[in-house]
């Protein structure tokens, strides 16, 4: 239904480094880029876009905004976290399950420098 969604960044460069960093984990690499405007990942065409607006303020906690992303599994929602955290972004909640939400789900909360809350969840099988 989504084809794809773009977020604001104050500093296109740094975001940049930071999403290409914990996208990695997600198999979403670089595709696209507008030098000085936008970045575009993805794993077949650019579903997921950062755009510089250098003036913007940043985002506001209670912005409501939440954006999540799929993981293939545990493993890419742990290096999603811990990319995010060495990357200068700051946890919204650590990985783990989340039963309140269903039985399997996993999932890990960040804000990136700007502010931006994404989310990596994955549904583990009982087995896991």
């Amino acid at each position: 239904m989504i084809d794809h969604i773009s977020i604001a960044v104050r500093d296109l460069n740094n975001a940049e480094s930071f999403y290409a960093a914990l996208l990695a984990p997600l198999g979403l690499t670089k595709l696209r880029e507008w030098p000085d405007a936008a970045v575009g990942f993805g794993k077949k065409y650019p579903e997921f876009w950062i755009n510089k607006r250098a003036d913007m303020d940043r985002v506001a906690s209670d912005s409501g905004v939440h954006i999540c992303l799929r993981a293939p599994d545990a493993a890419a929602v742990d290096a999603f976290h811990a990319a995010a955290l060495k990357s200068g972004g700051s946890s919204d909640g650590a990985p783990g399950p989340r039963p309140e939400y269903h039985g399997g789900y996993y999932a890990a909360f960040i804000r990136d420098p700007d502010g931006n809350r994404i989310e990596a969840v994955t549904f583990l099988r009982a087995a896991e």
